[in-house]
């Protein structure tokens, strides 16, 4: 069966703290490599171009997220619906999941690769970026979106792998397309000064090395888990299932980044220094976000499989023993930025100007990032009893609607950026109390019995 596999894990079965552990820590680093690609591209052209070069760059972050979290809430639904079947050892829905959801992988890349061509001028123009800045991030951001296919086929292929209890090897692929994204960018931007379209390059190549890895990972696996690209069609039903879970969560990505947009459009009221700096300072709570949210995914793939074998108490161990965690690793990881500001924060720009603008936002934001444990599990865990909606909804309003009302109205009164940058911790706050209020309702509704 699946899960006794060398590459899988049984999650079913034994203690769980350990097992969550080993699943979200390769998780964890999968999620901070695939992100260093974007900040070794800051690095270098910080370090070796220009700051225009760096606010290029970093200004895409929030665009580029918006252009792709639809698919990439898709593929978490990949990952929950395949889970779903592991726990209730159905092999022929696994292997028509499977394909259905490496078709939709493919047609969505493409789709966003033509989309990102044409809106890549008008979304930068439209979200004020600096006239010094933005034909150097109009040309990143369509080298960028050439590599979109690759990126999709990597996320919903490691959303395959991962839903069988293999965190490993997606983490093996991301390694080996990380060391050639350095290499390529130190090469193309140092040697070659190719700027801006240098770091974009080698990141479209390494997106391309990490897929080819997958790809090839999954066309080598034993049956139901076996690719064969042949076999590549919709399955209506298989469909219909990932679409249900994987579009509230792709269309709360989309909102949340809509929400982004508008903050970053607020930092670039500020000039290219806020840009800047506020870039930098974003790499690091990236970081830290990301370690959140791999027990986040980890949560919503035990609780898959968990609920799918009918063990509902364990459904339950499972929220407390990730949430203990995600606060603990993610704190950790915080204080180190913070602590260590000086020198993480020169390893981006030695500009003051820009430097002053990085402080406030690590200080601010990274040191409370541990705060989005609350809604982030909670929601992974909803994800995985097969309710996604209500935790789209939830996390629309507390990350969108509450910080365009802030900027709309408090920033406009104090135009500073320390106040723009405060509303991240006051959305999370509000966030997470209203997403446990939400998982401890649906638990009632589910099982009532069995409440503890």
């Amino acid at each position: 069966m699946i899960t006794n596999k060398k590459n899988s894990m049984d999650m079913l079965h034994g203690s769980l703290w350990d097992k969550i552990l080993i699943f979200a820590l390769p998780l964890a680093a999968s999620s901070i490599l695939q992100q260093l690609f974007n900040s070794v591209d800051t690095a270098v052209v910080g370090r070796f171009a220009s700051s225009q070069a760096l606010a290029a760059v970093g200004s895409n972050s929030s665009l580029i997220s918006l252009m792709i979290n639809l698919f990439v809430g898709i593929s978490l639904g990949s990952n929950v619906v395949i889970a779903h079947y592991i726990g209730q050892k159905k092999e022929d829905s696994i292997h028509a999941a499977i394909h259905t959801a490496i078709l939709v992988a493919i047609a969505s890349g493409l789709f966003v690769l033509m989309l990102g061509q044409f809106i890549a001028r008008p979304v930068l123009t439209l979200m004020g970026t600096p006239e010094d800045v933005i034909d150097l991030a109009v040309l990143y951001l369509r080298i960028y979106f050439l590599g979109m296919p690759f990126i999709m086929l990597y996320d919903f292929g490691s959303s395959i792998l991962r839903s069988t209890g293999d965190s490993k090897r997606p983490l093996y692929a991301l390694i080996a397309a990380g060391i050639i994204n350095t290499v390529l960018n130190l090469i193309l931007v140092i040697v070659f000064h190719l700027g801006v379209s240098g770091v974009a390059i080698a990141t479209v190549v390494s997106n391309m090395v990490s897929s080819g890895i997958i790809l090839y990972i999954l066309m080598h696996e034993e049956p139901p888990i076996r690719l064969s690209f042949h076999k590549l069609s919709i399955h209506l039903p298989e469909l219909k299932k990932i679409l249900q879970i994987g579009v509230p969560a792709g269309l709360q990505g989309m909102v949340f980044s809509i929400a982004n947009v508008c903050i970053q459009s607020s930092i670039n009221s500020f000039g290219s220094n806020a840009v800047a700096g506020s870039a930098a300072a974003l790499n690091y709570e990236f970081f830290a976000y990301f370690v959140v949210n791999a027990f986040a995914q980890t949560t919503v793939t035990f609780t898959s499989q968990n609920f799918g074998a009918g063990e509902y108490d364990r459904c339950k161990k499972i929220y407390r023993t990730a949430m203990i965690f995600s606060v603990v690793f993610c704190g950790m990881l915080s204080a180190v930025f913070v602590l260590g500001n000086g020198f993480f924060l020169q390893l981006y720009s030695t500009d003051p100007a820009v430097l002053e603008f990085a402080r406030q936002r690590l200080f601010i934001a990274t040191t409370l990032e541990l705060l989005t444990s609350t809604y982030e599990i909670s929601a992974g865990a909803m994800r995985g009893l097969g309710h996604s909606l209500s935790p789209a909804l939830i996390t629309v309003f507390g990350s969108c609607v509450l910080r365009l009302i802030w900027i709309s109205t408090v920033c406009r009164t104090i135009h500073k950026f320390w106040v723009l940058i405060l509303i991240y911790p006051i959305s999370w706050v509000i966030t997470g109390a209203i997403m446990i209020t939400a998982y401890v309702l649906l638990l009632r509704k589910l099982y009532p019995k069995n409440i503890g």
